[in-house]
């Protein structure tokens, strides 16, 4: 009898998304490697898949050259939070860069379909809104931000030339804000620091007058996405928005967040940081109609499956 199961591949697999990926792609019955550097991946987020004898961790920097047989990739490998992203800025650009062009080249060896973790933040701080995939964005190239928001541009760049040079099976999706259960306690995405600080009673710091908007999507939602995306058609390539249409202010997150956690914070304002998009919001037509993908998790039951999880790192 042969063995039915594909052998997939995730670059940033020890990640908050790479994770819930793995552990996703292991429930449908694949053959999972996932490959992390442990930058801002944890060990602690994959170690209750280690048992799994179709699960398997190669601790590799994406930004070296990978030989593995596989038949699908997921690319999910990049810091993505600024606080860890403008940490080391040269760094961040090569993993986007050079990790495109490594994965790329492993997918073209062995034919295998590989599937590119874009970003919303390739449309910077949008004049279109919503941000629809032929948007071309609003990117400041030598801004603070743009080691992730043009690595990641450059990335799609070059999944479209080797697809166009090479005939390489490629896919785009382009992530809105994600959160949920194994965010980085630290990483100073707004979900995870509102909750940390609520739930020390700490204020919550808000950047500007709060008036900003963001889409969050709840991590589940993603997943299926991305697995939605990968299934397509050859011919389908993308790139397809992935995210939650429901748009809040961030003081009306805030809100939610102290109300939720029954916090005794306040509610603290300070200057808006540099290139801070002031609002963000998907255009989901394309995923609704190409992957009849719609997200199901809103932002009140998401909140509350993260909220428990934050518990339990303090």
């Amino acid at each position: 009898m042969y063995n039915l199961k594909k052998r997939i591949l995730v670059s940033g697999g020890a990640g908050f998304i790479g994770s819930h990926l793995c552990e996703r792609l292991l429930k449908d019955g694949n053959e999972v490697v996932c490959m992390d550097n442990f930058f801002t991946g944890d060990k602690s987020n994959i170690v209750h898949l280690l048992q799994n004898p179709y699960f398997e961790l190669v601790r590799h920097d994406v930004t070296e050259p990978f030989l593995a047989e596989v038949d699908e990739i997921y690319n999910l490998a990049c810091p993505a939070s600024p606080v860890h992203y403008q940490y080391n800025p040269i760094k961040t650009i090569k993993t986007s860069v050079m990790g495109a062009i490594n994965m790329l080249g492993l997918a073209k060896r062995v034919n295998a379909r590989v599937l590119q973790a874009s970003t919303s933040e390739v449309y910077g701080d949008p004049k279109v809104h919503p941000q629809q995939e032929s948007y071309w964005g609003n990117v400041n190239p030598v801004g603070i931000r743009s080691c992730y928001d043009e690595g990641k541009r450059c990335a799609e760049t070059l999944f479209m030339d080797y697809h166009r040079q090479h005939h390489v099976a490629i896919k785009i999706v382009r992530i809105f804000n994600t959160y949920g259960p194994r965010m980085h306690p630290q990483d100073g995405r707004v979900v995870s620091n509102f909750i940390m600080q609520a739930l020390q009673h700490k204020d919550i710091t808000i950047y500007g007058e709060g008036n900003q908007t963001r889409s969050f999507q709840y991590v589940d939602d993603l997943v299926e996405g991305m697995i939605r995306m990968m299934a397509t058609e050859k011919s389908f390539i993308g790139p397809v928005n992935i995210g939650n249409p429901n748009e809040f202010t961030i003081l009306q997150l805030a809100e939610q967040v102290i109300l939720q956690t029954g916090s005794k914070s306040k509610i603290k304002f300070l200057p808006l940081p540099q290139d801070d998009p002031q609002q963000r919001k998907p255009d989901i037509e394309l995923a609704k109609k190409s992957l009849s993908w719609n997200p199901t998790v809103q932002l009140e039951e998401g909140l509350s499956k993260t909220i428990a999880y934050f518990k339990t790192c303090l």
